[in-house]
């Protein structure tokens, strides 16, 4: 009984080593049954990343796009957004002398080492800021906007809200610091990146530098210094804009890239990457992989008559689409087919300001609605006085005199 018992233990033990090798099998050769890893349309090593077209702000790819991670140096690009807005609004320009505090003197990391009392122009401090990643320079900066760092991390977190950055809290203008409250999301970065593309696309002058030298003006004297640029990818990926590069031990090696090809512009975002290398591998993958896939159709913004506006001043009046359309193509769409009608809205009446919007623009494709366009006026539209009226009035009389004498 017993030897009975363990001839059929030993046989049902074969039985289950030959099951197990044929699902094995089966599952390498099986498309079914392959790792979620293989199904991805790009492989990305680092634990988030985002792909983002730039014109639409259509995300292509993403991966943990959400979580919430110390951003180290990529901290930086809401800081120039704040000195780009800053200059737009007119209190601070490129030329404007910016003084060192002991405060910014003191920042460890990545430095262009900037002295106490040192006095570099916006321009030149923006440099080291893009250029090597500069956090004495970030805080020179941020306290020559607010007054202090802190002031200017809260107007950072104040602009992180009207932005919608659900998944970003600052703590410094620079990203040195290890605080666990200080973090981004690989989208939030995009977004910031996105708004610093369109809104300010000056920042790729100097984002594109790979060295440039500077002055130190001191009390010992005057010396040089060379930037070197952070962003590797800059000489080995075709078309890159570059942007912002970060690490600490804490956040591991960070990147929000951009790069630009047959006027498309590409994000891509990369957070925890295990070094350098990989860091910039992933994203010339995710870039590769969004220009290898998207065309983009462009429609630019131009001014039509708009209809018979009630009460309105004479003269013709024009409106103009709100901004250039963007249409992200990820197939292989027939451009000839997409078709624009315009539609001004029902019974217009005067006075209306210059930026009212009186209509839209529709796209379609083949039947489908793919967008739409705000259409904006391009100039104050003023109401008739009884002025105006009297004298069209005697003008139409005047006409009408003019053809009886003359039939």
């Amino acid at each position: 009984m017993r030897k009975a018992k363990a001839i059929y233990t030993a046989i049902l033990a074969v039985i289950i080593m030959i099951c197990t090798t044929l699902h094995t099998a089966f599952a390498q050769t099986d498309p079914t049954m392959s790792s979620s890893e293989s199904t991805e349309p790009v492989s990305v090593q680092a634990p988030c990343a985002v792909l983002m077209e730039v014109s639409t702000g259509e995300i292509l790819y993403e991966k943990a796009s959400e979580e919430q991670r110390t951003p180290a140096s990529v901290t930086k690009l809401m800081t120039l957004l704040l000195i780009y807005e800053e200059m737009e609004k007119g209190s601070l320009h490129l030329t404007d002398t910016v003084t060192v505090s002991a405060h910014a003197k003191s920042m460890g990391g990545s430095q262009v080492f900037l002295e106490e009392g040192e006095q570099q122009t916006v321009e030149t401090m923006i440099k080291c800021i893009v250029i090597a990643s500069g956090n004495d320079a970030s805080v020179a900066m941020a306290e020559h906007i607010a007054g202090s760092e802190e002031a200017f991390v809260q107007r950072m977190n104040q602009r992180a809200a009207e932005l919608s950055l659900s998944h970003t809290n600052f703590v410094d203008c620079c990203g040195l610091t290890d605080d666990e409250n200080h973090y981004m999301s690989a989208k939030d970065i995009a977004v910031v990146s996105r708004e610093l593309s369109l809104r300010f696309p000056e920042i790729f002058n100097y984002s594109g530098i790979w060295m440039e030298d500077i002055v130190h003006k001191t009390a010992r004297g005057e010396s040089p210094f060379t930037l070197t640029n952070t962003n590797k990818m800059l000489r080995s990926f075709k078309g890159c804009l570059g942007l912002k590069t970060g690490s600490t031990s804490r956040a591991g090696f960070c990147v929000s890239e951009v790069a630009e090809r047959d006027n498309m512009k590409m994000i891509a975002v990369i957070l925890g990457g295990e070094t350098s290398k990989s860091r910039f591998a992933d994203a010339a993958a995710l870039l590769n992989y969004g220009f290898g896939m998207c065309r983009l159709y462009t429609d630019p913004s131009v001014s039509v008559l708009c209809p018979e506006i009630q009460w309105a001043r004479n003269g013709d009046y024009y409106a103009c689409a709100a901004e250039d359309f963007s249409w992200l193509d990820t197939g292989s769409s027939d451009f000839s087919k997409i078709e624009k009608t315009t539609e001004f809205f029902p019974e217009l009446i005067a006075p209306l300001s210059k930026g009212t919007c009186v209509g839209k623009q529709i796209y379609t494709y083949e039947g489908k609605k793919i967008g739409e366009n705000q259409l904006l006026l391009t100039a104050d539209v003023m109401k008739k006085t009884w002025n105006d009226c009297l004298t069209e009035i005697l003008s139409k009389l005047m006409f009408s005199g003019q053809g009886s004498i003359l039939s």
